[in-house]
């Protein structure tokens, strides 16, 4: 059986700490940012950990 690959789209987007959680940037911050508050904007660009809901998806984009 062949190795499994990372997706490529998932190493780009996702950073693996050495304790198995996982961080992502957040959405909403690509375009019509002029109306939000500088607050938001200053919070949204924060890094933030993947839900645990979601982790089985993750990791099975990894090759966990």
């Amino acid at each position: 059986m062949p190795k499994m690959k990372t997706h490529s789209g998932a190493k780009k987007r996702f950073q693996v700490l050495k304790s198995g959680k996982v961080k992502r940037k957040q959405t909403r911050m690509r375009h019509l940012n002029s109306h939000m508050k500088s607050k938001t904007k200053r919070h949204l660009g924060d890094m933030v950990y993947v839900d645990d809901a979601n982790m089985l998806q993750v990791r099975r984009q990894f090759g966990f």
